[in-house]
């Protein structure tokens, strides 16, 4: 009798039977879970002038140049990218990715409003962004989306030839890093080259689509 319960209430739309599968509840809190730990991520690396690899790293770069406002470009430099996801990826994944964009957008530009740090070392923004950052995209790698930009390119590429995304996109973070450069001090290069590490690493270690059934 109680697995019947549990069943039905499964059916009902808590939960998904299937565990290959998500119900609408279940990625809806997996995307704004995602979106708000990545967000945090985004401003420990704002905070104090860091930044990170992927279009973000871009979008911070366009930031410290020009001023304006990074939730802004992150979500403007992602626009190119949604070609290869619905032609590669699919619908479901665009959507939920542009979605996930959205929202990482907006708790980036209002952030500060809720929270305010008196002062924060480069180190700690660094490791603690960094895994932030780590565990967000986690979150919604586990739902079919991404952040965009580099991290379409990479589960397409973990899902075509099975190298791990975050190896694909620690490649992609060191090109972004020597062109950072050119805008901010080696200092911070530095600095934000330790977060970059620690996020992809924690991705490599974490993220293997052969370990876990939601795939789909």
């Amino acid at each position: 009798m109680e697995q019947q319960k549990q069943t039905q209430r499964r059916s009902l739309g808590f939960y998904s039977v299937d565990p290959s599968r998500h119900t609408l509840l279940e990625d809806t809190q997996g995307l704004v879970t995602g979106a708000l730990i990545a967000g945090l991520g985004f401003y420990f690396l704002n905070h104090v002038g860091l930044l990170t690899g992927g279009t973000a790293g871009v979008a911070f770069l366009l930031h410290y140049a020009s001023g304006v406002s990074f939730g802004v470009l992150f979500f403007i430099v992602n626009l190119p990218f949604y070609y290869l996801s619905f032609r590669r990826l699919g619908w479901a994944f665009s959507l939920k990715t542009f979605i996930a964009i959205a929202l990482t957008s907006v708790v980036t530009e209002v952030e500060q409003q809720f929270l305010l740090i008196e002062y924060l070392h480069p180190f700690w923004a660094a490791l603690l962004g960094g895994l932030l950052l780590g565990y967000g995209l986690l979150a919604l790698y586990r739902h079919r989306a991404s952040l965009g930009g580099v991290g379409i390119l990479a589960i397409y590429i973990q899902d075509r030839f099975g190298v791990q995304a975050g190896l694909v996109q620690l490649a992609f973070d060191f090109c972004v890093m020597v062109c950072a450069f050119a805008v901010v001090s080696p200092t911070i290069v530095g600095w934000s080259i330790l977060g970059a590490v620690v996020l992809n690493i924690f991705l490599a270690i974490n993220h293997r689509s052969d370990r876990y059934i939601v795939v789909r």
